[in-house]
Formats: structure tokens, sequence, C-alpha cells
């Protein structure tokens, strides 16, 4: 029974060691741990506030990089427009081109054509004319044949020639 009724020796001596141990822990112990809970704090404090200036920086960037991606997205519109309006251009161009082209050799053709269709009346022409002179020919031999018709046709001739 003596622990559940303490001695007045006992609590003398509790006390004076509890206040030694309090005094030299707060000369040479409490000083320091305050100090360091005291960085502990400030570097708590310190990274969140790092923590708030980088999450405040990502924002920004992340706001900085929406505006660059929605400019980005504007610039390739407008190339590709520009691309489509080159693309028809071109294509306006070639089809007109084409269509000068086409019409220029149909011109072209239409001349030929007409070029040998002339060339082919002229010498048809030519070989009507060979082939009527040689027919004429026949028949001048064949009514020349005979001496008498012979004769009284160059005398006929003559006669005209005389008259002339």
């Amino acid at each position: 029974m003596e622990l559940i009724k303490p001695a007045f020796g006992l609590v003398f001596w509790m006390t004076l060691s509890f206040g030694i141990v309090f005094f030299l822990l707060r000369k040479y112990a409490w000083k320091p741990i305050l100090n360091s809970l005291r960085e502990r704090e400030d570097s708590i404090a310190d990274a969140l506030n790092a923590a708030r200036k980088a999450h405040e920086e990502m924002e920004s960037l992340t706001a900085d990089n929406e505006k660059l991606l929605a400019q980005a997205r504007n610039e390739r519109d407008e190339i590709l427009k520009e691309a489509r309006n080159a693309k028809d251009t071109i294509i306006t161009e070639a089809r007109t081109k084409a269509t000068e082209e086409a019409d220029r050799l149909t011109r072209i053709a239409r001349e030929n054509i007409q070029n040998e269709k002339m060339a082919a009346i002229t010498d048809l022409k030519n070989q009507v004319a060979n082939l009527s002179i040689e027919i004429a020919e026949k028949i001048m031999r064949s009514r020349l044949s005979d001496d008498e018709k012979h004769n009284s046709l160059v005398r006929k001739m003559m006669d005209d020639i005389k008259l002339n």
C-alpha cells in the first residue's frame, strides 16, 4: 500500500528530481527543440507557399498553353483555308487552260481538215482533168483514125483561125 499512499520523502525527491530535469531541459534542450519546431514550421510554410506559387504558375502556364493552342489552331485553319483557295485557283486556271488548249487544237484540226479537203478537191479536179484529156484524146484518135476525117478537121480549124 505504500504505492497508493506515497510518503513525504518520496514526493520530495520526485519533485526535486522533476525540478532538476525540468531546469536542465529548459536550459539546454527546450530552446533547441522550440527552434527546430519553429524552423520546421517555417520550412512547411515556405513549402506551402512554394507549392501555391507553383500551382499559380502552372495555372498561368496552362492558360498560356491554351492561348497558344488556340492561336495555333487559328493559324492552321488560316493555312488550310489559303491552301483550299490556292487549290481552287489552280484547278480553275488548269480548267481554263485546258479549255483554251482544247479549243485551239479543235480550231487547228478544223483548219487541217479544211486544208486536206481542199487538197483532196484539187487533186480530184486534177485527176478529172487528166481523165478528161485522156478520154478526149482517145475519142479524137478514134475519130481521126481515118485520113479524110483528119484532113477535114484540120481545114475546119484553119478556117476558124483565119476568121478570128
